[in-house]
């Protein structure tokens, strides 16, 4: 409501102005017309404004034809020039239903949206200006005939006769016969006004005192119609007698009553103009020889608490230290007539405290002297608007830029307008490969196409959307993701898509895992319990058999099997340890010495059957390797256990070949035996957790899963290649991991 109320004030006061405001444009297809043009124009020119809007009247038609031509040239410049910042000005005469007048036209020019020029600007009544103008053409004129003898108000007096020779001009001026007049002149000073008598008399008297070269007076002077007529005296004494006493006098009189009436006329004006800017809701001042010589309600408003605290303040004293030169070259701008339009800068109140203000200047005549009036507005709270504006768009894009989640920006259509780094990272594309492109045809499936167009269609409909799905990098490879989508709405109207994508394809992977790690734990449950109670089930039972009665079996059999069923028990239960101490054991990385690693590994089994019926062969090479020592051990200690169980029984030369190689960064091992091999479909599961590939084993079927788990834990790579019957060969990739 505050709004329209100021608008509709906006609109009173234009209409309130003696002057008509209009917008003329020059539309993109070539055409040239009013758009606006304010009701005061049918008291100017005798057509309504809705006559004018019709386009029915041409403007040819209203101008006169010795004005045509500099009009359609100024109209030919500016069309041709429309961002010229130079206001468009034009004085001519235009007809009007009492015929023609003169007006001055001034417009500014802006650019609209559809490429127009639309020029918004006044048009004065500048008639009595230009009847002035002519009037003083006139007079001129007719003073310098007067000087040659010309029909003027001319006067010669005589001191002393008290006689007066008129011319017949003078007494048309005042509308007397001429011998009415010259009676009259016997009795001159009883028909001036009473209030101006005293100045008159005056006036004459020190001219005949100083001797001046000429006087000059304005009087109300009674016609013989009885009204009071202003009349402009010129005149001078031209001769004096011997003893310093006037003799003679000469000198015009002019009909001064329109002038009077013109300046009756722009006290007026200026009075509409004080109780105008006293009313304006923005502050307007005026400089005269550097101090403040008037400031309207809405300025004091801004600056003070009342006018007394500004008025003949330098101007300097309202501006802070840093923005006095700004001040100054404004001021020094307008002085020299320039206009200053729309600057910016700071103002210091009363108080001391600054405000942001925007500034118009421009020359201004005050007292009839030259001074500056500047017009401002207090644009504080707009500045804090922007600042916080632009604030709330930092924030917004460096959330947007930063944030490690993946973030694009559709319009209501699916089609990029902006994707973010962590889309970039997470899909592999950036906004130039994307934008004004539908994304779904870049991250969404084949499969997946028509959930991805409904996605779309559901959050432009103002509905906010999550959802668990798959989407495709640059490189192919599927993504988890799960999709946040919302509107973006402006005035309750969607106007895009906002999409936040988070990549769960880690969490997906770590959950497969948990499941199979789960299966394992049942399955390691239940193998465990199994391969726990058997060796005690055997124990028990030898136990049992030594006990019956009557039984005469050597005791020392029954302990010799008893002792091989806990040995099979330990390695299982060593195993089993092992297993848990590489899920749970953090790294702990220090320089390995493979040999004395290895050699320690071979003295430790030698207690197994055959242990020492094995070849082996041991080549290390290259720089210093870092690495878990425990992880290292378990991987050799298995590799080796099950190379000495699984050897060939028909071969007379049982061997381990053993190749490691290290670089800065990585580790190469080959690991190889000639013993009984793996057939192909088993090569598939000897990591598999209780597997047992060959009937030839005794162990707990967890050596190669620890050797797996390990080489996994040390972030390495383990493969095998193994022929039935031949022998098996393991390679392991390690990094070489800083301290």
């Amino acid at each position: 409501m505050e709004n329209q109320g100021t608008i509709q004030r906006h609109g009173q006061l234009i209409d309130a102005l003696p002057a008509v405001t209009f917008e003329y444009c020059f539309f993109a297809d070539g055409r040239r017309d009013f758009v606006y043009i304010s009701p005061r124009c049918e008291m100017m020119f005798g057509h309504t404004p809705s006559e004018i809007l019709s386009g029915v009247l041409s403007m040819k038609s209203f101008i006169h034809e010795d004005d045509w031509l500099t009009f359609r040239e100024g109209i030919i410049k500016k069309s041709t020039h429309p961002l010229d910042k130079k206001d468009w000005r034009w004085e001519g005469r235009v007809k009007t239903a009492k015929g023609f007048i003169w007006i001055e036209a001034i417009a500014s020019s802006k650019i609209l949206p559809d490429g127009a020029v639309a020029w918004a600007g006044i048009i004065h009544d500048i008639s009595d200006r230009k009847a002035t103008e002519q009037k003083r053409y006139e007079m001129e004129q007719r003073l310098e005939l007067a000087m040659k003898g010309a029909n003027l108000g001319l006067w010669d007096y005589n001191y002393q006769t008290n006689d007066t020779i008129i011319n017949k001009r003078w007494a048309e001026i005042l509308g007397y016969d001429l011998d009415e007049l010259i009676k009259i002149n016997k009795v001159y000073e009883d028909y001036i006004h009473p209030e101006d008598r005293s100045e008159y008399q005056k006036t004459m008297r020190e001219h005949r005192d100083s001797r001046a070269d000429s006087f000059i007076c304005e009087y109300r002077f009674k016609a013989k119609d009885g009204s009071w007529r202003w009349v402009l005296e010129k005149g001078q004494i031209v001769e004096w007698d011997e003893q310093g006493n006037p003799i003679r006098s000469v000198g015009i009189i002019q009909d001064f009553e329109e002038h009077k009436a013109k300046e009756k006329a722009i006290r007026d004006s200026e009075q509409r103009y004080r109780q105008l800017v006293d009313h304006l809701p923005l502050g307007v001042s005026i400089i005269q020889d550097e101090t403040i010589q008037y400031i309207n309600p809405a300025g004091v408003k801004i600056l003070a608490t009342h006018s007394s605290q500004i008025i003949g303040k330098h101007y300097l004293d309202f501006s802070p230290q840093e923005g006095k030169q700004k001040s100054l070259d404004r001021v020094t701008r307008a002085m020299r007539g320039e206009e200053v339009v729309d600057v910016q800068q700071k103002f210091l109140t009363v108080d001391e405290k600054e405000v942001d203000v925007e500034v118009f200047s421009g020359p201004f005549v005050f007292n009839n002297r030259p001074a500056i009036q500047s017009i401002f507005r207090d644009i504080t709270e707009q500045k804090q608007a922007e600042i916080a504006r632009r604030k709330s768009e930092t924030y917004f894009s460096q959330l947007f830029h930063v944030s490690p989640l993946a973030i694009a920006i559709l319009d209501v259509h699916g089609k990029v307008q902006e994707v973010n780094e962590g889309f970039e990272s997470m899909f592999g594309y950036n906004t130039q490969e994307l934008i004004g492109k539908a994304l779904n045809e870049f991250i969404v499936p084949g499969n997946l196409e028509t959930e991805g167009n409904d996605l779309n269609t559901l959050i432009s409909s103002r509905q906010v959307v999550r959802i668990e799905t798959n989407r495709l990098h640059r490189n192919g490879s599927s993504l988890s993701v799960i999709i946040y989508g919302m509107p973006i709405l402006v005035d309750e109207k969607p106007i895009g898509i906002f999409g936040v994508y988070v990549d769960i394809t880690e969490q997906k992977r770590i959950e497969e895992e948990l499941k199979t790690r789960n299966a394992e734990l049942d399955n390691f449950v239940y193998k465990v319990s199994h391969d726990l109670r058997a060796p005690l089930s055997s124990v028990r039972g030898l136990v049992n058999l030594a006990k019956l009665p009557g039984n005469t079996d050597d005791p020392a059999e029954y302990l010799n099997l008893i002792g091989q069923k806990v040995g099979q028990l330990d390695h299982f239960i060593t195993d089993v340890l092992s297993h848990s101490k590489n899920l749970k054991l953090d790294l702990r990385i220090k320089p390995i010495d493979f040999k004395v690693l290895i050699d320690q590994t071979f003295t430790d089994l030698n207690y197994l059957k055959g242990a020492d019926e094995i070849l082996r062969s041991l080549t290390i090479e290259g720089t210093t390797f870092q690495s878990d020592r425990w992880r290292i051990g378990e991987i050799f200690r298995n590799l080796i256990s099950n190379a000495i169980k699984y050897r060939n029984f028909q071969r007379q030369d049982p061997e381990i070949v053993i190749q490691i190689k290290t670089t800065e960064k990585r580790s190469f091992i080959k690991f190889a035996d000639n013993g009984i091999g793996i057939s192909a479909e088993n090569q598939e599961k000897i990591f598999q957790m209780f597997y047992r590939a060959s009937e030839q084993s005794d162990g707990s079927g967890l050596g190669l899963y620890i050797v797996k788990n390990a080489v996994d834990k040390l972030r390495g790579r383990l493969e095998v290649k193994s022929t039935l019957g031949e022998g098996t060969t393991f390679f392991i990739e390690l990094p070489n991991l800083p301290l």
